[in-house]
């Protein structure tokens, strides 16, 4: 009899955990259209444009794991929920070891201490220091060295290219970030490499640029974070009152208000001339999102491109 109630036990046991884990990974949502694009608004609605969160973070096992458990200590404990959702938020993926590439010998870096961790910057070997000097940032998750063909190209122009890490990406020191530090990467980049000529900033990067004080080139700006945090918030089924209590964390925790990265709120605030450049087939920064901050800008030119 103990030979038959074993087996039967496990069976039903095997049988139990696939029928949950299947339940589990019908409830991730497959689908990332619940976001209005038209006029980007913050909050969740039906339409036919896919979430920028979920395609940026992908539709493969990995994020749906990730957000079942989140949806599920959010429901228990909201608040260990939200820290763990911001842990996730915070955390650039992929990590960054696996953007590093071999930094080309006509390239130097420097080690920068910074907050609690350290900045690594790039330069052009053996160019002249009273070159206008123009620094380029990276977009969340990326890294200076996707930068090099480009300051390659404004170094034989004539200036002095200088490529930045952010904290938690590329060569720089953390685990996590955010774009209120980026913010404070950039100035404290500037105090140590003199007045900038101009900032070319890349998605979040471009964001933080335009707290800079110089000419700006925003390539593919990212929407701005409470519309980028109402999204992540849905790409991982938490909804908006999750994102709410996300917000106002981020908020408490940088000691800023996220509505000063607002196109609304920077774009008066931007006195000189800026080029933003967007290609129409983007879906993690949609091209609304250009159209947007250009139209906040006192002089403000959008360039797009295709492919």
């Amino acid at each position: 009899m103990f030979t038959l109630i074993v087996p039967a036990a496990l069976i039903s046991i095997v049988l139990w955990t696939t029928a949950t884990l299947r339940n589990v990974w019908h409830s991730i949502p497959r689908s990332n259209a619940d976001f209005y694009l038209d006029d980007l608004h913050t909050r969740g609605g039906r339409a036919g444009a896919a979430n920028p969160a979920g395609i940026f973070y992908g539709n493969s096992i990995g994020p749906r794991l990730i957000g079942a458990a989140l949806r599920g200590v959010n429901r228990m404990a909201p608040g260990i929920g939200t820290r763990s959702a911001l842990g996730v938020f915070f955390t650039p993926m992929p990590w960054k070891f696996s953007g590093r590439k071999t930094i080309p010998t006509r390239w130097n870096s420097d080690v920068w201490p910074f907050e609690n961790a350290s900045l690594v910057a790039y330069h052009r070997r053996g160019i002249d220091s009273d070159r206008p000097t123009v620094l380029l940032v990276h977009g969340w998750a990326g890294n200076g060295a996707q930068l090099f063909r480009i300051g390659d190209a404004l170094a034989d122009a004539g200036y002095n290219p200088v490529l930045l890490d952010f904290p938690a990406h590329g060569r720089s020191g953390g685990w996590q970030s955010t774009l209120p530090q980026f913010q404070r990467a950039i100035y404290a980049a500037a105090s140590r490499i003199g007045p900038l000529h101009a900032v070319v900033g890349h998605s979040l990067g471009a964001i933080a640029t335009m707290h800079a004080v110089a000419r700006l080139v925003l390539v593919a700006p990212s929407a701005p974070p409470v519309l980028f945090l109402r999204w992540f918030a849905g790409a991982f089924g938490l909804g908006d009152t999750a994102a709410d209590r996300m917000i106002r964390h981020v908020e408490t925790r940088e000691a800023i208000a996220l509505s000063e990265f607002e196109p609304e709120w920077l774009g008066p605030r931007i006195r000189q001339s800026v080029l933003v450049i967007h290609d129409e087939g983007d879906r993690v920064a949609p091209l609304k999102v250009s159209k947007r901050v250009v139209s906040w800008l006192r002089e403000g030119r959008l360039v797009t491109t295709q492919g």
